[in-house]
């Protein structure tokens, strides 16, 4: 099975070396302690400390796992390949929701650094799929679970 390319803008990319090396430096270590904290308890067989450091810890190293796949696969957005004329991934792009007549800001990201809650919408999203190539003064549909929305991109920004 070939790993499919993982879009970061540097920013992405360090927050996610940043969490990888506290993973692997600090809450291994951390796990670890409690482990063998919860052995000086005795018998492991009815040990709910053990059992739940043991699972904390099988959650900590399939976290890492994810974040070496991530880190392997990734692919760099570099800021000079972002342009203004059409969106890409790394692209900040205004657009007027023409229902509402409300305007919000997205910026376009691969899908391991999205998060909706900042505006950062991955590539893959309906939204991001899109807006994807287009141009300023273009007017959107994007089909929804609700429906279908219609934005207006206002503007195109790095």
């Amino acid at each position: 099975m070939t790993e499919r390319e993982i879009f970061l803008t540097a920013e992405g990319l360090a927050k996610i070396e940043e969490e990888y090396e506290e993973l692997k430096t600090v809450r291994r270590k951390e796990i670890a302690d409690r482990i063998k904290q919860a052995l000086a308890f005795g018998d492991i067989s009815e040990n709910s400390e053990y059992d739940e450091a043991k699972n904390e810890q099988a959650r900590l190293e399939e976290r890492i796992a994810k974040l070496e796949r991530t880190l392997r696969n990734a692919r760099i957005i570099d800021n000079e390949e972002i342009s203004a004329e059409v969106v890409s991934i790394g692209s900040k792009v205004m657009v007027k929701d023409i229902e509402y007549n409300e305007k919000i800001e997205y910026t376009i990201v691969g899908s391991a650094e999205a998060d909706p809650y900042e505006e950062r919408i991955s590539n893959e999203s309906p939204v991001g799929r899109a807006l994807i190539g287009r141009k300023a003064g273009e007017i959107v549909e994007v089909h929804v679970p609700d429906g279908v929305i219609q934005y207006e991109i206002i503007s195109i920004n790095r």
